[in-house]
C-alpha cells in the first residue's frame, strides 16, 4: 500500500491547476453568533462538476500514461466521484464508465452522462456495487480510479486544505464530512505536514456511523447498506483512508437526520449556497457540539452542491 506524501500533494496541485477552481471562502456573522465560533466555509460546492472530488479525479486522470488512458477509466460512485471522473475524462478525451446505485439522485446520474460518461446501475449496497463493477472491469479493461482508497485521489483531495491554509490564517480546527474518508485523508495529509497544530474533525450521520464506530474500536467496521439522507456518506473506510484517520483525526462527531436537514436548510438561508445533505453534516456537528468549537477559528469544508432541487429533504 503506497501512502501519498506532501510531495504527491504538491505535484497534484500543479497537475490539476488548469482543470479546477480555487474555490472561495465564505463567512456568516449569523452562523458565528449561533455557534459561538468563527466559521470559514471552503466552498467546494462551487468546484468544477460541483464537488471537491474534481480534484482527485483530475489528478488520477491526468497522471495516467497515454497507454493507460487509451483504455479509459471506470469507477463505482454514489454520484460525485462518478460525475467528477467523467468530467476529468472528458477533459482528457477518454472514456469513462460509472457504476451507480439505482437510488442515487437523478441529478447525479444526469451529470455523469452530461460529461460523456456511461452509467451502469446497481443495487444500493456494497455487495451489489462490487459485483456489478467487477463485470464492468472484465468488459472494459479500464483503469480503475477508486472513489477514495487511491493515493492519486487522496493527493488530489489534499490540495483543498492547502488552499484553505493560504486563504485563512490561524485556524484552530478543520471539519469535513466522512464516508469513505477521501477528503478527510487529504486534509490529514496536508495539515499534518504543513499545520500540525490544527485539529482535524470528521462529521458523520448517525445512521451511517461506521467510521465513528471504527474510530472508537480501533479497526475498520463496514456497514453494507446504511440509510441516510446524506447519500454521499454511505460507503465504508478502506485501508488507505483508515491509515490517515486513525493517525490524524482528533474526533469523529455524529449527527441525526433532522440535524443534517436543519443545517442544510440553514446554510441555504444564511449563506445563500446550494449544498447537498452530505455537506451539511459538519455544520450540524458544530451546532450539536458547541463546547468543542466555541471561541475557535474553524475551517468547514462544504464538499459538494449536486442536489436534486425537486427533491429537497425539507419539502
Amino acid at each position: 500500500m503506497y501512502i501519498p506524501t506532501l510531495e504527491d500533494m504538491l505535484a497534484a496541485r500543479e497537475r490539476i491547476e488548469p482543470h479546477i477552481h480555487r474555490t472561495p471562502i465564505m463567512t456568516s456573522q449569523a452562523l458565528n453568533r449561533l455557534t459561538g465560533a468563527e466559521l470559514f466555509f471552503k466552498c467546494e460546492n462551487l468546484q468544477k462538476a460541483g464537488a471537491f472530488k474534481a480534484r482527485g479525479a483530475a489528478n488520477a486522470v491526468f497522471g495516467l500514461s497515454d497507454e493507460q488512458a487509451e483504455r479509459g477509466v471506470a469507477t463505482h460512485s454514489s454520484g460525485n466521484h462518478g460525475t467528477c471522473l467523467s468530467y476529468a475524462a472528458g477533459r482528457r478525451g477518454i472514456s469513462c464508465t460509472v457504476v451507480m446505485p439505482r437510488t442515487a439522485p437523478q441529478v447525479k446520474k444526469d451529470a455523469v452522462r452530461g460529461y460523456g460518461g456511461r452509467v451502469i446501475e446497481c443495487e444500493p449496497s456494497t455487495t451489489s456495487r462490487e459485483a456489478v463493477f467487477a463485470e464492468v472491469m472484465a468488459e472494459t479493461g479500464a483503469e480503475f480510479v477508486h472513489p477514495y482508497n487511491d493515493h492519486r485521489v487522496i493527493a488530489g483531495q489534499a490540495t483543498c486544505s492547502a488552499e484553505l491554509l493560504e486563504q485563512v490564517d490561524d485556524l484552530d480546527a478543520v471539519i469535513a464530512p466522512i464516508g469513505g474518508g477521501g477528503m478527510i485523508s487529504g486534509t490529514c495529509l496536508t495539515l499534518s505536514n504543513l499545520a500540525p497544530g490544527i485539529s482535524i474533525f470528521a462529521a458523520e450521520p448517525e445512521q451511517a456511523d461506521d467510521a465513528f464506530r471504527s474510530f472508537k474500536a480501533g479497526h475498520i467496521i463496514a456497514d453494507d447498506a446504511p440509510q441516510t439522507v446524506a447519500d454521499g456518506l454511505k460507503v465504508p473506510l478502506k485501508d488507505l483512508t483508515w491509515h490517515f484517520v486513525q493517525r490524524n483525526v482528533t474526533d469523529i462527531l455524529t449527527t441525526a437526520e433532522h440535524e443534517i436537514i436543519d443545517a442544510m436548510r440553514l446554510t441555504w438561508l444564511r449563506l445563500k449556497l446550494v449544498m447537498e445533505p452530505s455537506s451539511a453534516v459538519p455544520l450540524a456537528a458544530i451546532l450539536k457540539n458547541p463546547h468543542v468549537f466555541a471561541g475557535k477559528r474553524v475551517g468547514v469544508i462544504i464538499t459538494g452542491g449536486n442536489v436534486d432541487v425537486d427533491m429537497l429533504p425539507w419539502n
